[in-house]
Parts: C-alpha cells; structure tokens; sequence
C-alpha cells in the first residue's frame, strides 16, 4: 500500500505542485491549508510523513512542529519556510523537524527529500551491525527503531535516531559534521548546523547533563564522537 503525506500549505499554487509531483511518485497525498487543520488530520489518522509549511493560518507551522513532537508515534516532519533567515531553520529542527526546504525549492528535490525520509522511517538497515546496542544503560533496537534509557522508552526523531544509531555503531571515532550530514542525512552538502542543532536535542535526551556530555562528546576542530562507558 502506498505511503500517506499530509501536505500542509496555505500557497495553493506551492501545494497544487507539490502534491501533484507527490502522488506521481507514487504516494498517497492529503492537503490542508492551515495548522489547526494540520493537527486535527493527523490524529484522525497519522500519515507516514507531514510536508509542513512554517507560514500558516490559525496554527503556525513552529507550532504544528511542536505539538506533533509530542506525539509518540514520532510522525516524520520535512519543513517548508520562504524565510531566509537562518535562526528560523535552526528553530524548526530544534522543535524537532526531520528535514527542512527554503523556498523557492525544485518539486523534485522535495521529492527526493520525501523518498530519503521515509525510507528510512521503514527501518532499512544502515549496514550490517547487530539489531540492538547497548552502553551503560541505553539500548537501543534497530529493527523496531527504539530506544531506551534505564528502561524508559525515549521520543527520538527520525533523524536523532539515526544519529544516535551511527555514533554508537562506531564507538570512539570521531566524525566531522560534513562526514555525519553526509552519512545520516545522505547530503553530499548541505547546511552543517543541522548537524549540531541534532546534537544538541539528542543529549538533552540522552545525557545525565547535556552541558557536560559523556556519551556524545566534542571533538574540539574535528566533529563529535561516541565514547562508550568504561569496563
């Protein structure tokens, strides 16, 4: 069965496009024009992905991102903004966006975007490395795509996810931002504060103080680096 994208834009000429370039992918696509609409569609019924304009009516698209990061189905957010300015990007991974477009964007890239995301939501296998990892009380399973701490089940985006999941697949190693955009988020360029916006939310997650980090540590020049407990 195909995949379902909820289109949220209140640009009908942008989501016209948008949603036909979508379903000529092959997708199941819902349009609604405003964050209030946004919210109400996807606890009706959730889809596989939400395409969110940070521009909207009634609820602003910030808003809408905030309130679905707390849902525990963790649905996928690709943010749609025509602001230029870097601290609104920055804003909408911080609340928890897998992936973000400036406007004007090529239709095709977004679906491309689209396709990158949802892949993989459905737990395709980075490599071969075992199904569950575990360090000093985090575990996390690949297949299901959970992770806990202590026992307690973590709310991680998908993009935290396959952060956390990199890193600790190759313990002890450090990796610059380019390396990590390049290896988790499959850009070969791109804006590289995503990287640390992502690093950030994930030791506020992962972390007993995310001010003084020992899981995910910073390598000072280079990037960031898993350190594993000592034995």
């Amino acid at each position: 069965m195909a995949q379902r994208v909820l289109v949220v834009d209140d640009d009908r000429t942008v989501s016209d496009v948008v949603c036909r370039y979508l379903e000529h992918a092959g997708y199941r696509v819902a349009h609604v024009s405003d964050g209030g609409s946004a919210l109400a569609a996807v606890a009706a019924d959730p889809p596989h992905l939400v395409v969110l304009d940070l521009m909207l009516p009634v609820v602003d698209g910030l808003e809408v991102c905030r309130r679905l990061r707390t849902r525990p189905d963790g649905v996928p957010i690709i943010m749609l903004t025509a602001r230029g300015d870097e601290a609104d990007r920055i804003l909408g991974l911080q609340l928890g966006a897998d992936d973000y477009l400036g406007k004007p964007f090529s239709p095709r890239e977004l679906v491309l975007r689209v396709r990158s995301v949802l892949r993989r939501t459905g737990g395709e296998p980075v490599d071969a490395a075992p199904d569950v990892l575990v360090d000093d009380g985090l575990e996390v399973e690949t297949g299901p795509r959970i992770a806990r701490l202590h026992g307690r089940e973590l709310v991680l985006t998908l993009r935290e996810f396959d952060l956390l999941v990199h890193l600790m697949r190759h313990p002890a190693r450090a990796f610059r931002r380019a390396e990590l955009l390049e290896r988790v988020w499959g850009w070969s360029f791109g804006d590289q504060s995503t990287v640390t916006v992502h690093v950030r939310r994930l030791r506020e997650k992962v972390e007993v103080d995310p001010a003084q980090p020992r899981r995910i540590v910073t390598v000072w020049g280079v990037g960031y680096r898993y350190e594993p407990a000592r034995a």
